[in-house]
């Protein structure tokens, strides 16, 4: 009973994480419908999750010791995400000029996860969790069929997009590699500080081009910056690390394939999306996809569980 309560606070949390991802894009959006360049808001918003985490550390007195032998998997988890995949992710979202589209191209994600989950980490998906996986990501290419236009460099927005995908497979692996040895809000924290120091250059040579006060330090523009900070990435990274802990590396991948059903559906309530028939279909695949990939089929005293692992 115990066990099932906790696959319980982990699907819960997991939930929260993508929920809040979904609508990380319409916040994305809406700072780039304002002209802010990427290299200022990403910078940003990396450098608050991290400050704001190690304050919560401090105050919470977390042993935030880096063992000599995990520094280099810190480094890569940072190179991995933010750096790469905030920067790739961003500038697909602003080159497709679809933020429905972009996240489908990251809810590939579980295909690359599902190797490296099975390579590296030896974890078992079963012809049934195979079986989701696939009718998942069917799922959301029917939701995006016909959905909106798309921006003139599509193509070269399709390819950042898929070197996103490749860096989140490479965040999650790594988060797996120090997950047994390290509180979930250490690891995230030490990701967005090492990223912030990755992405300052960045910011100072790129982020203050065209600087207007008027306009960078407005309300307009800082409110998704504190939404995509304080939410997306303390909040949701944090319960991330728990699910990829708990659940392995593809399979909370595959939950990560209903992020664009979440940002289709925020886009919907704001007006910016129109879904049909064929779209709420493929919503329907996608979500039955998603609770086969979770199944554990193990036999156990002869009898067998479709219980979470």
């Amino acid at each position: 009973m115990k066990d099932k309560a906790n696959n319980h606070i982990v699907y819960l949390y997991s939930a929260t994480a993508v929920i809040l991802w979904g609508l990380s894009y319409i916040w994305s959006e809406k700072l780039l419908g304002q002209g802010i360049p990427i290299e200022y808001f990403v910078s940003i918003r990396v450098l608050f999750a991290g400050t704001i985490l190690l304050l919560f550390n401090l105050i919470a007195g977390a042993d935030m010791r880096i063992h000599k032998k995990d520094l280099h998997k810190f480094l890569l988890l940072a190179l991995c995400e933010p750096l790469i995949y905030f920067i790739c992710e961003t500038y697909g979202i602003a080159l497709t000029e679809s933020p429905t589209y972009a996240a489908m191209i990251v809810a590939s994600t579980p295909i690359f996860a599902l190797a490296a989950g099975t390579l590296f980490f030896k974890e078992k998906m079963r012809a049934v969790n195979i079986v989701g996986t696939v009718i998942c990501i069917f799922g959301i290419l029917l939701m995006t069929a016909t959905s909106g236009g798309v921006g003139k460099h599509f193509v070269l927005g399709i390819i950042l997009l898929a070197v996103a995908v490749f860096a989140e497979v490479g965040q999650a692996s790594c988060t797996k590699w120090l997950a047994g040895d390290y509180k979930p809000q250490v690891i995230t924290m030490y990701q967005f500080l090492i990223g912030g120091a990755y992405l300052t250059p960045v910011f100072f040579l790129k982020g203050l081009n065209r600087f207007d006060p008027a306009l960078y330090l407005s309300w307009s523009v800082w409110e998704p910056i504190l939404f995509l900070a304080v939410l997306c990435s303390c909040l949701s990274f944090t319960l991330w690390v728990g699910s990829i802990k708990n659940l392995g590396v593809a399979r909370s991948a595959v939950l990560q394939s209903l992020i664009p059903v979440v940002t289709a559906v925020a886009g919907i309530i704001q007006g910016t999306e129109i879904l049909g028939g064929l779209q709420w279909l493929g919503i329907a695949v996608a979500s039955a996809g998603v609770i086969l990939s979770q199944l554990n089929t193990e036999r156990k005293s002869g009898r067998k569980s479709s219980t979470p692992r």
